[in-house]
């Protein structure tokens, strides 16, 4: 019992101890807590204003590795994706301009800012982007991406500073879209473009290149996102139609040997394509005997000189005319027909006899002038005239009226000849419009019109519906003329066809193609299903 009794003194001495360490407790408890909030990362209250001061400051020091502790789940290369872009540009300084924090309110926020970097030589890049931010297990983070560094980039990237040469002009098609590079089209621009550059020292420049920051997104293809100090060059429409020209190109590729197809708007004269198989700018300044489609020429002629369409004709195999011996193809006869159906079967000898007997050199002359041959154009590039020699009236003459002997003209000009019957009008073929073909040192000649139009397109129209180009599937409405040139004594022969669909007119040529109906027809056949 003694044992247990306390004095009130020792009571107050115990209570007194006891508040102490009571105190020490708490103090303890305190400190560890404090503690904790320091350690544990969960408990951070910065909020993504406070965050994207940090990680612009951070930034702007070119603090990565505080950059990358501010980012949620940041990838590997983080470093390497900003060391990149530093290194492959030569960046000489970087500076960022915030703007102001909006926050989405579910859980998202983002800032707004504008990038400026001084490229090593060359200037200032700047662009606007944005840094996003989320609450991430408790704590704001840099949401950050690739599209951080550059907007809508998606993998890490690869950039770099290249050199860039402008040409002084760049030519479009009609509609101010892409013309094809290289293949047969490229001689033609090459020439035109040569034509319409300033002479040296006409333009203020050093002839020292641009430079464009270019990237490539994840290996995707290269794009240029800047330009410095890139001058302008001249852009210049041609009269080419794409589609028109793709067409073309396809029909050439698939001849069995080199080809040219050339096709024409006939009310203007503008040069809708040109795909050339012969080597340069072989469809416009090479010149071959034009077969039977010079008929068309000699069909005007008797036209202009009274005949009509209807008028009866003779056509046997075999004639006789200035002492020259035509025959008809296979030796055929079509006996006493019409102006029209002699023209759609091609008949030699009928215009061979009517030129010596009813036309001579004179009218036969100006018929072929009146339709381009020897008439001086210069559509842009260089190009032929055509040759319609005065034969006289001997067996030259009879020989130039089927298209051989010296009569001589390129696929340009037949083209011509087939657009000036669909118009009533042959007018000077060109490649760009009449101001910028003053410039490149082009011309056009006078327009002419074509005696007895209505009947021609009456005639060409039977030539595909009944004659020497029916049945090869050419779409309605296409009216045209065969032609098979030969070259010799055994040496071949070309094989043309030209003729008008619509408002396009075209001339397809195969060079030592054999026979026009067999080779040519199909090809244009081809050419005017792909180019609708």
């Amino acid at each position: 019992m003694i044992g247990s009794l306390r004095t009130a003194g020792e009571e107050g001495g115990m209570r007194s101890r006891g508040v102490v360490l009571l105190g020490l407790a708490v103090a303890f408890a305190l400190a560890a807590g404090v503690l904790a909030a320091m350690v544990t990362p969960g408990r951070d209250e910065r909020g993504p204003d406070q965050l994207a001061r940090a990680y612009f400051a951070a930034w702007r020091k070119g603090s990565l590795d505080r950059m990358r502790d501010l980012v949620a789940d940041p990838p590997a290369d983080f470093h390497a994706q900003h060391r990149a872009l530093s290194r492959g540009l030569s960046v000489m300084w970087i500076d960022l301009r915030p703007g102001r924090v909006v926050r989405d309110g579910d859980g998202r926020a983002q800032a707004p800012f504008t990038v400026a970097r001084g490229i090593a030589g060359h200037g200032e890049w700047s662009f606007r982007s944005l840094l996003k931010m989320g609450r991430v297990d408790g704590r704001w983070r840099v949401l950050w991406s690739p599209s951080t560094l550059y907007p809508g980039m998606r993998a890490g990237g690869t950039w770099r500073l290249r050199a860039v040469e402008v040409p002084a002009v760049t030519l479009s098609d009609r509609r101010g879209g892409k013309l094809p590079e290289g293949g047969p089209l490229e001689p033609y621009l090459s020439g035109l473009a040569d034509s319409l550059a300033p002479e040296d020292g006409d333009e203020d420049d050093d002839g020292a290149p641009g430079w464009a920051i270019a990237m490539s997104d994840g290996g995707g293809p290269e794009r240029d996102l800047k330009l410095f100090n890139v001058r302008k060059g001249r852009k210049v429409r041609t009269t080419l139609d794409r589609r028109v020209q793709a067409a073309a190109e396809a029909a050439v590729a698939a001849a069995p040997d080199p080809a040219a197809v050339v096709a024409l708007r006939p009310s203007t004269g503008e040069v809708l394509a040109v795909a050339d198989g012969l080597g340069g700018l072989g469809a416009f300044a090479n010149l071959y005997p034009p077969g039977s489609t010079f008929k068309t020429v000699v069909a005007s002629a008797l036209l202009a000189d009274g005949m009509d369409a209807g008028d009866g004709a003779d056509c046997p195999a075999r004639v006789v005319a200035a002492q020259r011996t035509i025959v008809n193809h296979d030796g055929t006869s079509a006996g006493r027909t019409t102006l029209r159906d002699a023209f759609a079967q091609s008949c030699n000898t009928t215009f061979a006899g009517l030129a010596v007997d009813r036309l001579g050199p004179g009218k036969l002359g100006d018929a072929a002038r009146g339709l381009g041959f020897g008439v001086k154009f210069e559509p842009g590039v260089e190009a032929a005239t055509g040759s319609f020699p005065d034969p006289g009236k001997g067996n030259e003459l009879a020989e130039a009226a089927i298209g051989q002997g010296r009569v001589q003209a390129s696929p340009l000009l037949m083209a011509s000849v087939a657009a000036a019957v669909q118009d009533g009008t042959w007018r000077s073929p060109r490649l760009l419009a009449p101001k910028p073909l003053e410039e490149a040192g082009g011309s056009v000649a006078s327009p002419r019109d074509v005696p007895g139009a209505a009947a021609l397109r009456t005639m060409m129209r039977a030539v595909v519906t009944s004659g020497t180009a029916s049945g090869a599937g050419l779409p309605d409405g296409t009216a045209g003329k065969t032609g098979t040139a030969e070259l010799g004594q055994g040496g071949g022969s070309h094989a043309w066809f030209v003729g008008y669909e619509g408002d396009m007119a075209f001339s397809v040529f195969v060079s030592e193609g054999g026979s026009g109906p067999k080779v040519a027809v199909p090809l244009a056949a081809r050419f005017l299903r792909a180019a609708r």
